[in-house]
């Protein structure tokens, strides 16, 4: 059995920019996810600003191409992904 690995990203209220927050930190985790999700709660609270989005760090996409199915970074640019049209037409 696979462990599953995580990533965190960590937002931070910032006014000074357009969107209103900045990534502090991207981090990849292999814990169990409701024990992971209690520690960043700990170590970056929502009342001092942060915001933490936790995603599986692999996802499973399909190759248009081959007709099979792999495994990626979920943050792969569209461009760079094998299951996107854009990445066979360029």
């Amino acid at each position: 059995m696979r462990a599953t690995r995580y990533t965190a990203e960590i937002y931070k209220q910032d006014r000074r920019t357009r969107q209103g927050e900045r990534l502090v930190r991207k981090q990849d985790f292999t814990a169990p996810r409701g024990l992971l999700r209690n520690l960043l709660r700990e170590e970056y609270p929502r009342e001092q600003g942060y915001r933490v989005e936790l995603h599986e760090t692999f996802v499973t996409r399909f190759n248009c191409q081959s007709g099979r199915q792999y495994q990626e970074r979920y943050d792969t640019p569209r461009a760079c992904s094998p299951a996107s049209d854009l990445y066979w037409s360029m």
